[in-house]
């Protein structure tokens, strides 16, 4: 399985540690989280540093972005020189596509229907480069990762190229089970890129496991953090490259994948709300976050039997987001009912997705049910 299933105690609930009124059953963390409450302090404190730069020398604020790719670090699995602060995801995607030289007639890997950051720069890459871009269609049964292993391995493909991949789909949490997967991109002699915005944080990742060329993820999601911030992991064979963008901090001798790190770096607010929330999931232990997330979206997929919602079986999907199809297809506006129940969700290519993190409790899961089930009414 790409995450392992954890044999850590489930973290309790956090919830005391967000500014969430009790009346908002808030499941929408693979959009964006709230932040906890350590995390604005930290912002504000970065904001004091700025507006009072006379009392806060500039020298004070670099170590803040070691402390962050550290953090970062610690995350994945990865050494601190192995990790540059770029500014999104787009931007990781770039630095990563532009490092990348490979044969023409070759193919790109890709699964459907796959978030525009992790497509629009390897597009670029395939066009410059004269790749075959292969999507996966969406497997009928859930099963991506059979999917995925099948299109890798198709008699009388072009050879594999790239795989760009993620582990598990953002539209619903499906599974794309990296830890099979893998091993058999390496097998090809291709080279693996991974988007793992939607698993740093929230689902155990582990740079080790993968071997990918290059892996990223931003802290706004599951990391609880600021926009405008992400990290981008290069293996050891990929630190001598080109970066996106020339600025006087990641000129040589930028020790390792500090070549890659973006302009504008020192920016006290952005490093200092990172810091906290990357620290603090370090200290609750993705594992025991993990547990959590599983148990509760577990009792999500058990609450809808009877509403017309298909969850998928949880062996295919991730512990943490939980995609709901209904049979006669989703209402436009289903999502905007909800919310008039103060229940947070997303609708993502024709799925409900829902996505708690660690300030949702019981009764969230309740309140979800309950609105759910007067909403649904009429759509199976």
């Amino acid at each position: 399985m790409a995450f392992p299933e954890s044999v850590a105690a489930p973290l309790p609930c956090q919830r005391h540690l967000f500014e969430m009124p009790a009346d908002v059953c808030y499941l929408d963390a693979a959009a964006w989280s709230p932040l906890p409450r350590v995390v604005r302090e930290a912002g504000e404190a970065g904001i004091l540093v700025k507006s009072r730069p006379w009392e806060h020398p500039r020298t004070a604020v670099p170590p803040w972005a070691e402390r962050a790719r550290r953090a970062a670090a610690r995350l994945i699995g990865a050494a601190a020189d192995e990790i540059a602060i770029v500014g999104a995801i787009s931007h990781a995607m770039a630095v990563a596509a532009r490092n990348l030289n490979l044969a023409p007639g070759g193919r790109l890997l890709r699964v459907a229907d796959e978030f525009p950051s992790l497509r629009f720069a390897f597009d670029r890459l395939a066009e410059r480069q004269g790749l075959v871009v292969e999507e996966v269609p969406r497997p009928p049964d859930g099963n991506w990762t059979e999917a995925v292993a099948a299109a890798i391995a198709r008699p009388g493909a072009a050879p594999l190229a790239l795989a760009t991949l993620t582990p598990l789909h953002w539209t619903d949490g499906g599974l794309i089970d990296l830890d099979r997967l893998a091993p058999l991109v390496h097998a090809a002699g291709a080279a693996l890129v991974i988007d793992a915005t939607q698993a740093v944080g929230a689902a155990p990742v582990d740079v080790a496991r993968w071997r990918p060329d290059f892996l990223a993820f931003p802290t706004y999601k599951w990391a609880l953090g600021p926009y405008g911030l992400a990290f981008l992991y290069a293996a050891p064979h990929r630190l001598d490259g080109a970066p996106l963008e020339e600025n006087v901090g990641n000129r040589p001798p930028a020790a390792g994948a500090r070549r890659y790190d973006r302009g504008e770096l020192y920016d006290p607010v952005a490093l200092f709300m990172a810091v906290a929330g990357l620290e603090q999931i370090g200290e609750w232990g993705v594992p025991a976050v993990s547990a959590r997330l599983r148990g509760l979206t577990d009792r999500l997929a058990d609450g809808v039997a009877g509403l017309g919602l298909t969850p998928m079986p949880s062996s295919l999907r991730a512990p943490h987001i939980l995609g709901l199809r209904p049979r006669a297809g989703l209402p436009d506006d289903l999502v905007d009912r909800l919310q008039r129940d103060r229940v947070y969700v997303s609708a993502r290519s024709g799925a409900l997705r829902i996505s708690p993190h660690v300030w949702a409790d019981e009764d969230d899961i309740a309140r979800c049910l309950a609105a759910l089930s007067r909403v649904c009414r009429g759509i199976t």
